[in-house]
């Protein structure tokens, strides 16, 4: 039986994805590095520390890892001030399912982000727990972050559910022994091979009801 609910948090809980793509971009281009094709779906799930040295070796920006990481979060934390883009039925979607299951939050957003975003949406309360990857040994598709989640819900990794959209995200997920739920981005879609690794995909939120997320324990858990 599903015991705990993993959410992600860019791209599932608030619209990220194109922000992080248009920052880390334009930080790129004003450095007078080069963004390449495929370096937008290499970014997805990469934790602070892995992101900022591949912006810096990779793609030539060359300032040191530590301050493209601090001036990419700066700008990331001014454009959240400024317009939070919480995705339609976030907020009730997270309250519905605390109100049945103890919630974690695992997230490849710095320690800084998760923070505010969970402040300005008014859900800090709803998660018993919160884990970035820049405070795990690797980020996604590595399964750590959604393991230390479990741990910290007291929780086996079989008898949680991730809520995940990206390729990375859903392979760390299922990885990590659990059941996932997928929720693709319409502009970010993941991969089919991620894909296939959840138990149930979703158009909207609004689909994530407790009744769901309990008829999905006896799917089993997805690690391959």
């Amino acid at each position: 039986m599903i015991s705990a609910v993993v959410f992600d948090m860019d791209g599932v809980l608030i619209d990220t994805e194109p922000v992080w793509e248009e920052v880390r971009r334009d930080y790129v281009a004003r450095a007078g590095g080069r963004w390449l094709p495929e370096t937008q779906s290499r970014l997805m799930g990469m934790s602070t520390g892995e992101w900022s040295r591949y912006l810096d070796d990779d793609l030539g920006v060359g300032r040191g890892a530590d301050r493209v990481a601090q001036e990419v979060i700066d700008r990331m934390a001014e454009r959240y001030r400024a317009d939070l883009p919480l995705i339609p039925g976030a907020v009730a979607a997270v309250r519905r399912l605390a109100a049945r299951f103890p919630l974690a939050l695992a997230s490849s957003s710095p320690r800084q982000l998760i923070d505010q975003v969970l402040a300005s949406a008014g859900i800090t309360d709803a998660f018993q727990v919160s884990v970035s990857t820049e405070e795990c040994r690797a980020g996604k598709p590595d399964p750590e972050v959604y393991e230390v989640s479990a741990r910290g819900l007291g929780m086996p990794t079989d008898r949680c559910l991730a809520v995940e959209d990206s390729s990375n995200g859903l392979r760390s997920a299922a990885n990590a022994g659990m059941v996932v739920v997928a929720v693709p981005h319409r502009d970010y879609p993941p991969a089919e091979d991620a894909l296939a690794r959840a138990a149930l995909v979703i158009d909207d939120l609004a689909e994530l009801t407790v009744d769901r997320v309990l008829s999905l324990g006896s799917a089993g858990p997805t690690a391959g």
